[in-house]
């Protein structure tokens, strides 16, 4: 009786396991693959074809790229002075160095096309290095104080990134040489210590020198306009060569963009950031919300 009544039991829990298995194996399958799983399917994509980006960042219509006039903040203290004099300064070497300013008889008149982009690469390799310092200490800041940045940490390394995708823009159209390279890395390492040094002991003074470097960066700009704009200049032909794809992808241009509508989205970029580190300078504490949300 026993074995009979086991051997029941027995056969009903095999009937019911039977059951049980179809909808388990159903269950299973309708679960998602495992992290590892899609890790392998992930595709890596650079910067050069990817559309989606680590940092929102502003997308200028016609009408803004056109109205970016050229401005000069004016000086009120002596920090601000110092700032101003201290970029005009170093503007003036760069000028020389790198053939923008004539002061030899042997140089021409006209600025060449390799001088141009060799200006730019340089002008976008130190832009890119305040951004990132800045957004360095004021994350130490909120770390140390134990309370909010208002996101403005965010702000500044949207700014960091934006000027490093100028970089890369300008890159597809011409590489420099071994010499420049080099002068990027002693330079790199100058502006990084020299700026760190600076903003540790006066941040404002600091976020005043950016605001007067992206001013003097849209003087820059403004010319370079000009000269693609001028017949028979050295970069006269950037008016029609199409503009890199990763450029077109960044700033959401059409699709027959050229070169010149990429570098009137590179001044607008430029004229924003002055606004932004004017007005840390302004009031670097910031205890109000930032007034830049994400991709502003």
């Amino acid at each position: 009786m026993m074995n009979s009544k086991f051997g029941y039991n027995l056969l009903q829990i095999q009937k019911r396991n039977s059951s049980l298995i179809p909808q388990a194996l159903h269950s299973f399958s309708s679960q998602k693959p495992h992290f590892r799983a899609q890790k392998q399917e992930i595709k890596t994509e650079t910067i050069q074809c990817s559309k989606k980006y680590a940092f929102p960042h502003p997308i200028w219509t016609k009408e803004e790229v056109l109205n970016c006039p050229i401005t000069i903040k004016e000086r009120n203290t002596i920090g601000d002075h110092c700032a101003y004099h201290s970029i005009n300064f170093l503007r003036a070497g760069f000028d020389i160095c790198s053939g923008y300013k004539k002061i030899f008889p042997w140089q021409k008149n006209e600025i060449s096309e390799k001088a141009w982009i060799n200006r730019v690469l340089y002008l976008e390799n130190v832009a890119g290095i305040p951004g990132f310092v800045a957004a360095m200490f004021r994350h130490l800041r909120s770390l140390r104080k134990m309370e909010r940045d208002q996101g403005w940490i965010h702000t500044l390394l949207q700014e960091a990134e934006n000027e490093r995708v100028h970089l890369i823009t300008f890159l597809n159209v011409k590489q420099p040489g071994i010499l420049f390279k080099a002068g990027v890395i002693g330079g790199q390492f100058f502006y990084t210590l020299m700026f760190a040094a600076v903003y540790c002991l006066f941040p404002r003074v600091a976020h005043r020198a950016v605001g007067h470097l992206e001013e003097q960066a849209v003087i820059t700009y403004t010319h370079l306009i000009e000269e693609i704009n001028r017949e028979g200049s050295p970069v006269n032909h950037w008016k029609n060569q199409p503009a890199p794809k990763m450029a077109i992808e960044y700033w959401q241009l059409e699709e027959n963009a050229t070169l010149l509508d990429v570098v009137l989205a590179v001044r607008k970029d430029e004229e924003h950031h002055k606004d932004v580190n004017h007005d840390l300078a302004n009031d670097y504490t910031q205890k109000m919300p930032n007034p830049y949300p994400p991709g502003m």
